[in-house]
C-alpha cells in the first residue's frame, strides 16, 4: 500500500472536515485501484483534504465508516456495488455522499450525469449542497436491505445471476446483453400479484417486474425512464407474458426507454409495493443477486438520503 493510502492528505485545508474516501480496489475490475493515483491528484488539485478507507471487505470498510462523526463526508470511489454496500451508514444519517464512479455498470451514477472516469466533473459536485434522495427499504424471507436504486424479478434478475459467465472482455452493459441474448432460451412466465398501496394492481403472466428509485440497471438499460429519485415515489415496471421474439424487440426499447407505451408493458406509481410470486423467482437488489424468493415488499423511505 501506498503512503497515499495510508496517509491523511497534506492539503492547505487542516481545519476542514476531510472527506472519507471510500475505494473499491475490485471495482471494475480493478480499473478503480489503478486510476486512484489520477484521482489523488484531482483531489490535491482541489485542495481537499480526504481520508482514505480500502474497501477489500466491504463489511469490515462499512464498520469504519460508522466510527465516523455522521458529520463527515464519503466519497465513495467504484461502481454501484460501493455505493449499495455504504447505505446502512448513509440511510437516515444525514451524511453527505459524493460519488466517483468506477465500477462495471455505473447506473445510479450515470442517472446524475456522472460518468466513469471523470474526475473533474464528480469532484465538482462537491462544491454544491448535497441534494436529498430516496432510498428503498425490501423486506424478503431472506432479510431485509436497503436500496438506491432498484430491483427486479424475474427475466433480468437471471440473467444478472448469468454475467458472471460473461466473457471477461466484455464490459457492464456487454456483459448484461450478452447473457440476456444467452438466457432467453431459459424464458418463463410465472403468475404474480402486484399490490401498489394496498390495491391489486395486476394479477397474471409477468416476465419481469422491476420496482425503481433510479432510472436505469444493467450498465444502460432505460427501465424506468420517468423515474424521480428524489419524488417520495417508487416506479413498478411490468412485462407480461412474452414470446422469446417479443422479449428481444422490447429489450432494444428498453435501451431508449421507449417501452412505457407498449402494449405488453404496465405502469405504476405508489410508496409501498408488493410482490406475490407462483413459484419461487429470481430477484436482484441493487445488482445483487440474492436467490430465488416467492414474496418482496419494498417501501419507499423519502428524503432519507443526502448526495452531492
Amino acid at each position: 500500500m501506498s503512503a497515499s493510502l495510508s496517509q491523511r492528505s497534506q492539503s492547505d485545508q487542516v481545519d476542514a472536515v476531510p472527506l472519507a474516501v471510500v475505494l473499491n480496489p475490485h471495482a471494475g475490475r480493478g480499473l478503480a485501484m489503478r486510476t486512484w493515483p489520477l484521482l489523488e491528484r484531482a483531489l490535491r488539485t482541489r485542495r481537499l483534504a480526504f481520508d482514505v478507507i480500502l474497501a477489500h471487505d466491504p463489511s469490515a470498510a462499512l464498520a469504519r465508516v460508522h466510527e465516523l462523526p455522521a458529520s463527515q463526508p464519503l466519497l465513495a470511489v467504484g461502481g454501484d456495488g460501493t455505493v449499495s454496500a455504504l447505505l446502512p451508514a448513509l440511510v437516515g444519517t444525514g451524511r453527505p455522499l459524493g460519488i466517483v464512479p468506477l465500477g462495471s455498470g455505473n447506473d445510479f451514477a450515470g442517472m446524475l450525469g456522472l460518468k466513469s472516469g471523470d474526475f473533474e466533473g464528480a469532484l465538482a459536485r462537491l462544491s454544491s449542497p448535497p441534494r436529498p434522495f430516496d432510498a428503498v427499504r425490501v423486506k424478503t424471507p431472506l432479510g431485509s436491505r436497503v436500496l438506491v436504486n432498484g430491483l427486479g424479478m424475474g427475466f433480468d434478475a437471471r440473467i444478472t445471476a448469468k454475467m458472471s459467465d460473461a466473457p471477461a472482455w466484455l464490459n457492464g452493459f456487454g456483459r448484461y446483453a450478452w447473457s440476456a441474448l444467452n438466457g432467453v432460451k431459459d424464458l418463463r412466465a410465472p403468475d404474480v400479484e402486484v399490490v401498489v398501496d394496498g390495491d391489486v394492481t395486476y394479477a397474471g403472466p409477468c416476465t419481469l417486474v422491476a420496482v425503481m428509485n433510479g432510472t436505469r440497471y444493467g450498465g444502460g438499460f432505460r427501465i424506468s425512464p420517468d423515474s424521480d429519485p428524489s419524488d417520495g415515489c417508487l416506479d413498478v415496471v411490468l412485462g407480461k407474458g412474452v414470446t422469446r421474439g417479443q422479449l428481444l424487440r422490447l429489450m432494444g426499447m428498453v435501451l431508449r426507454g421507449a417501452h412505457l407505451d407498449d402494449p405488453r408493458v404496465r405502469c405504476w406509481k405508489g410508496k409501498d409495493v408488493r410482490l406475490r410470486w407462483q413459484t419461487p423467482t429470481h430477484a436482484h437488489l441493487d445488482g445483487d443477486v440474492i436467490g430465488e424468493v416467492t414474496d418482496l415488499r419494498a417501501c419507499v423511505e423519502a428524503g432519507a438520503l443526502q448526495i452531492y
